[in-house]
Order: C-alpha cells, then sequence, then structure tokens
C-alpha cells in the first residue's frame, strides 16, 4: 500500500517514518511542511513532499496524489493558540479528507485524542478547543465515505514502546508510548476489522495486532 504520512516531523509520525520504511508491505511518502524537513527526510531514503495544511485543497490533493491511504498525525502543536488549532487540526484535517477523496486515496487512519468523541469528557478540560477540533474533525471523517480508522491514544509518553495495547470504544483516561501508537496505526492500515472504526486507545496487556482483530 502507498501511503501518505501528514505529520511525518511530528513525534508520533517519526516512528512511523522508521516503521513504514522498515515495512515489506507499504511504502512512504511524507508530507511536511518546511523544506529542511524534506531534505532531512530524503537523505533518509524517505521520499518527501512539501506542502501545508494551511494551504488549498488542491495543493494537498497533490501531496496525496498516487496514494493508497493517508495517515494524519499533523497538529498545531500545544504553544499555538485556538486560531491555529482550528486551522490545523480541524480545518486541514477535513482538507485532507477531502484532498483523499478528491484523488481516491480511499484509505485514511486519524489520530485523534482519548475521548475526544465524549463532549463530557472534556467540559472543563484546559486543552479545550483541542478536543473540539478533535471531535469535529472525526465527525467529519465518519460521513466522509473514506474508509477510516480512527485512533484516539491516551496521555502520549516518550517511553519505548512494548507491543501490548488495551482498545474500546470508550476508554475514560489512560497512557501510551508514542512508538505503541505509531505500531498500532501502522498494524491498522491492512486489518479489515480496524475499517470503519474508532477507538479509543491505551497501553495494556494485549498484543497490538491481536487487539485489533479482536475489536467488538
Amino acid at each position: 500500500m502507498k501511503v501518505l504520512l501528514i505529520g511525518a516531523n511530528g513525534q508520533v509520525g517519526k516512528h512511523i517514518v522508521r516503521l513504514l520504511q522498515e515495512s515489506n508491505e507499504h511504502s512512504l511518502r511524507a508530507m511536511v511542511r518546511k523544506q529542511e524537513q524534506a531534505e532531512a527526510l530524503s537523505e533518509s531514503g524517505v521520499e518527501a513532499v512539501i506542502s501545508n495544511l494551511e494551504g488549498s485543497l488542491d495543493e494537498i490533493a497533490d501531496a496525496i496524489a498516487g496514494s493508497d491511504a493517508v495517515i494524519f498525525t499533523a497538529g498545531s502543536g500545544g504553544s499555538t493558540g485556538a486560531d491555529k488549532t482550528l486551522l490545523v487540526d480541524l480545518d486541514g484535517a477535513v482538507k485532507a479528507m477531502e484532498a483523499a477523496s478528491k484523488v481516491s486515496a480511499s484509505r485514511f487512519i486519524m489520530i485523534s485524542a482519548i475521548q475526544a468523541h465524549n463532549r463530557d469528557s472534556w467540559v472543563d478540560s484546559p486543552i479545550k478547543p483541542y478536543m473540539v477540533a478533535k471531535h469535529y474533525a472525526d465527525k467529519m471523517l465518519e460521513a466522509s465515505g473514506l474508509n477510516y480508522t480512527i485512533i484516539r491514544p491516551g496521555g502520549l509518553l516518550n517511553d519505548p514502546g512494548v507491543g501490548k495495547i488495551s482498545l474500546a470504544s470508550n476508554l475514560v483516561q489512560g497512557t501510551i508510548s508514542r512508538e505503541d501508537v505509531a505500531r498500532t496505526v501502522v498494524a491498522s492500515l491492512n486489518e479489515e476489522n480496524t475499517f470503519k472504526r474508532s477507538f479509543d486507545l491505551i497501553s495494556g496487556d494485549t498484543p497490538i495486532l491481536e487487539a485489533l482483530k479482536n475489536i467488538n
């Protein structure tokens, strides 16, 4: 499968880049915003394309063209204001969906946030604008007609991955390493049991592929 990764320079994105480079099933094109990021990826053997989620839909479609799948792990970052959250985490995500549809990249994996589907869980959250953006981006993806998987990880850690997770349609809280999020994303690409599914994700006791095969 030819995969376009949006957010390749992020912390989860870098793990996905490495995993896809090692994969015998998939090929990777990495979408980044800056020339120096593209050059660094190219030097490591990764095809890179420069595009911006705040740019036009056609620009994003050009970046996706030729791919079978899109992984969306981009974000405005914790140091930006609500305006950038709106422009990147919501509008940028929706433009990526529309662009994927336009060029027939039908598989779309979204990295969201734990409990983004549940408004009551983030009424008093200090990151409420981010949760709102994720909530509505996820809803738009579910209505898009794309073959989606929405993965809502808990608190992200930089600990080494252990390859074991817990997932369900509704988990209240928990943490998980960024590496195990990346492993779950890559394992989901071809796993039919994740098609048209959304789930919360935290560290657990079940091997990743087994957990994905037994979503209920």
